[in-house]
């Protein structure tokens, strides 16, 4: 089958990815103060029903930590039960919007924004992941806000873990690191045992040994430096901890209100990680952004019925996928398998791993988004690519996701103005004799975001001048350039100025689209005469 075709790729890559989720699950459950169990729950959902749902290759889905403060306020306002109402109600509506053909928002956000946000999640993770990496614990897995739920932020985190090192916790952080490291050596990558003996996967086994090694001496790794999954003895007391929704809750406007705030929410993170997933995958394949959203909105209608958290793609994990050797949906599907086998059978063994463990796999993760030869790359393109790139680094360490692409769009939007303020047309200039002649021609788009370029360049123009205007590679002029065209064509007598239509209906003054378009080669963009 088609779908087993990549498995010794996927199989690897999604037991990578199910040792990063797992924490991540656990932790924004802990957060969001629900039971442990909707986290997992929501995971398991993700990578099951939304996986065989999506067209995405390589997006993995689960709770989603941008949606921490949502649901802690829902649970605290209404309750779980009928924030579980609000959570189908937002699936439907995502499957509305899915219909609705809302995901073409997906491909209006800048590259240089979406490759700011993946390098600002990578600086992210590697910071908030040095207090699990020194033995400080508090806070919960999976936060990427700067200000944390306890209070603390990024940077004071770090300054209280320098004050309660665990040195046992380094020991097992620095040789999982030498672990992952080795793993990617060339020579190592030539063995087939080491692709099929993933380096993640080695990394917690020895954090496991190290740990049982550690236990009751002074550098003991144990309590809440351990994974703490939730137990269940058996498959009918997995089902009894699953919550069901409370529908007579369906007619507080108070549950429509957050459903409409999830659905929206939870739709621009998946659609944002969709396309940051895109540009990661080295296929370069296209996720069809409204199934996308179906399967999402699929996905939280089943998670809302069965006890869970919202679901959103991740980056943190699709980006672990696709670093793993991912290949297909078949590794989202595998992690989503594992964490309910997981969970059912074997969830004594898990709770033995030491965060420090995953901390230097989280690590390793947000390194290979953040690599300095990203930075590199778009400060060569220039600062139009570069400043929008920062901007919207700086502002997600400082405050969220959605905040730091909301104001890394506002910088790539002023830059996209800009250029469309200096070359909505092109100035020739010549002189024959005494006489200066000036041919102005127009773009194949004149919009009124034009409008005070062009009005300014009239406004320069010599006078006695000849003067063109070449309207003959326009195919649409809105009607602001025409009010500046006609107020230009107003006053020409009055500045003794010889005027020439080209392609231009001298009435209306639209374009006459059947004429062939003609631009001069040595025409120069954005030059205005001063």
């Amino acid at each position: 089958m088609e779908f087993f075709k990549h498995w010794k790729k996927d199989l690897p890559a999604g037991l990578v990815v199910f040792l990063v989720a797992m924490p991540l699950c656990l932790g924004v459950a802990l957060a969001s103060e629900a039971p442990l169990m909707a986290g997992i729950i929501a995971g398991v959902i993700g990578g099951i029903v939304v996986t065989l749902t999506s067209g995405s290759a390589l997006g993995v889905s689960g709770p989603a930590a941008g949606l921490v403060a949502i649901v802690l306020a829902a649970v605290a306002d209404i309750g779980f039960e009928a924030f579980l109402t609000a959570l189908v109600l937002a699936g439907l509506f995502q499957v509305a919007l899915g219909y609705l053909r809302a995901g073409i928002i997906a491909y209006y956000f800048p590259a240089s924004v979406i490759k700011g946000m993946l390098a600002g999640i990578g600086l992210i993770i590697i910071l908030k992941q040095i207090p699990h990496a020194l033995g400080y614990d508090k806070d919960f897995e999976g936060d990427l806000n700067f200000i944390q739920p306890d209070g603390e932020t990024t940077f004071s985190a770090i300054s209280e873990a320098m004050n309660l090192i665990s040195p046992g916790a380094i020991v097992i952080f620095v040789v999982a690191i030498a672990i992952l490291i080795l793993w990617e050596m060339p020579f190592m990558k030539r063995r087939q045992v080491f692709q099929i003996i993933q380096g993640p996967l080695v990394a917690v086994v020895g954090g496991i040994i190290m740990q049982r090694l550690f236990h009751g001496g002074t550098m003991a790794v144990e309590g809440e430096h351990l994974v703490n999954l939730p137990i269940a003895t058996s498959i009918p007391n997995f089902i009894n901890q699953l919550n069901a929704p409370d529908f007579s809750a369906i007619t507080s406007y108070q549950v429509w209100l957050i459903a409409g705030t999830l659905a929206l929410v939870a739709s621009l993170e998946t659609l944002l990680c969709v396309e940051a997933t895109d540009k990661l995958d080295p296929h370069k394949r296209i996720t069809p952004t409204n199934r996308e959203l179906k399967a999402q909105g699929l996905g939280n209608i089943v998670s809302g019925l069965v006890g869970g958290l919202p679901i959103t793609q991740v980056i943190v994990r699709s980006s672990a996928n696709i670093q793993s050797g991912g290949e297909s949906r078949l590794s989202a599907l595998f992690h989503g398998l594992l964490l309910l086998i997981s969970v059912v059978l074997i969830p004594g063994v898990l709770n033995l791993i030491p965060y420090a463990s995953l901390a230097a796999i989280l690590v390793m993760v947000g390194y290979k988004l953040a690599k300095p030869a990203i930075f590199l790359e778009q400060y060569r393109r220039g600062w139009t690519a570069f400043l929008p790139f920062v901007v919207t680094i700086a502002v997600i360490l400082l405050t969220d996701l959605l905040i730091g692409i909301t104001v890394g769009m506002v910088v790539a939007i002023f830059f996209i103005l800009v250029r469309h303020y200096r070359a909505p047309f092109f100035v020739h200039e010549e002189t024959i004799g005494e006489v200066r002649h000036l041919t102005i021609t127009l773009a194949d788009d004149v919009s009124f975001l034009h409008k005070a370029g062009l009005s300014r360049a009239l406004r320069n123009l010599p006078d006695y001048a000849k003067v063109t205007i070449d309207g003959r590679s326009a195919r649409r002029i809105d009607d602001d350039v025409i009010d500046v065209l006609d107020d230009f064509l107003t006053t020409q007598k009055a500045r003794h100025m010889e005027i020439n239509l080209l392609g231009l209906d001298s009435e209306s003054l639209q374009p006459l689209t059947d004429l062939p378009a003609s631009v001069p080669s040595h025409a120069k963009a954005g030059y205005i005469p001063e």
